[in-house]
């Protein structure tokens, strides 16, 4: 990735496009999760806040100074409108942010445990899930070096992402789809996940990111990188593998540490920054998240 050189844009032209799905997060503190049959009181008031892996992440990478857009829908429901004055909030363009008449928006069930760790349920607004045909002219219009997809997206969404040529760097995250497969990782200049999903795709946990960040290279993509939490992350090459630890913190809630982690992850590598140095400033951000800084 040290070779990665992007184009030169005009100043309103994006530097990374994201390419995914937004939802509302409603997130709920407590002191631990219900049993069968039980009920858990929560021990703060639920939240409501702008969500979604994609919506994250652009928000990081514009947060980062990447001029960033985002690919993606929401239903014409309050919660659509929500996320799309957060995402105007932080700096991100909304031209192909979408939203869908009479479609709701979708929602992310959030709990937080006092281990910080969190446990998400989504439910997804199928009337919002991004079109072959909403990627496909969305990527013709605009010109970034830079696109930033999530795999797991309907498979025509992101074969219309990996048939568009026009990026310098492609950076694939998440499980892919399953009647996609492991194999559209060779597509990738970069694949990021966490250690859960590298599990998911290898079949098996490793103990050492490390390990896991170059069996996931071995499939193909240029480089790989493995988040481990509070281990920091690992990152594999035809060069190098190696592990970038994390600062000590308290942790207090590890909700979209993954995402600040591979937005300002995705606006460095933009920004020329060798991707090791690159992968030190996410972890960084990323721990400064769960921190609660």
């Amino acid at each position: 990735m040290t070779d990665y050189q992007p184009d030169e844009t005009s100043p309103s032209s994006p530097q990374v496009i994201v390419v995914g799905r937004a939802n509302i997060d409603i997130t709920v503190r407590t002191p631990q999760r219900p049993q069968p049959g039980r009920t858990t009181f929560a021990s703060a008031p639920a939240t409501t806040t702008a969500g979604g892996k994609s919506l994250n992440q652009a928000r990081a990478a514009a947060g980062a100074g990447a001029r960033t857009t985002l690919v993606a829908n929401a239903g014409t429901d309050e919660w659509g409108t929500f996320l799309q004055r957060a995402l105007t909030d932080a700096g991100v363009d909304v031209s192909y942010f979408q939203l869908i008449p009479s479609a709701p928006t979708g929602v992310a069930i959030v709990e937080v445990t006092p281990d910080a760790e969190n446990h998400i349920v989504l439910a997804l607004s199928p009337a919002t899930e991004l079109t072959a045909d909403q990627v496909r002219d969305a990527l013709r219009r605009l010109h970034a070096p830079t696109v930033l997809t999530q795999l797991d997206l309907p498979p025509d969404a992101v074969h219309a992402v990996l048939q568009h040529h026009r990026a310098e760097t492609l950076i694939g995250n998440l499980v892919p789809h399953p009647t996609l497969g492991s194999a559209v990782l060779a597509a990738l200049d970069l694949f990021v996940c966490n250690e859960h999903e590298a599990a998911a795709i290898l079949g098996r946990h490793h103990a050492e990111p490390t390990t896991a960040a170059q069996e996931l290279h071995k499939l193909g993509p240029r480089a790989a990188v493995v988040t481990a939490g509070a281990r920091g992350a690992a990152y594999s090459t035809a060069e190098r593998t190696k592990l970038v630890p994390a600062p000590h913190v308290h942790a207090t809630d590890t909700t979209g540490a993954g995402d600040h982690f591979l937005g300002t992850l995705t606006a460095r590598l933009t920004q020329n920054t060798p991707l090791g140095q690159a992968i030190v400033d996410a972890v960084t951000v990323a721990t400064a998240v769960i921190g609660g800084d």
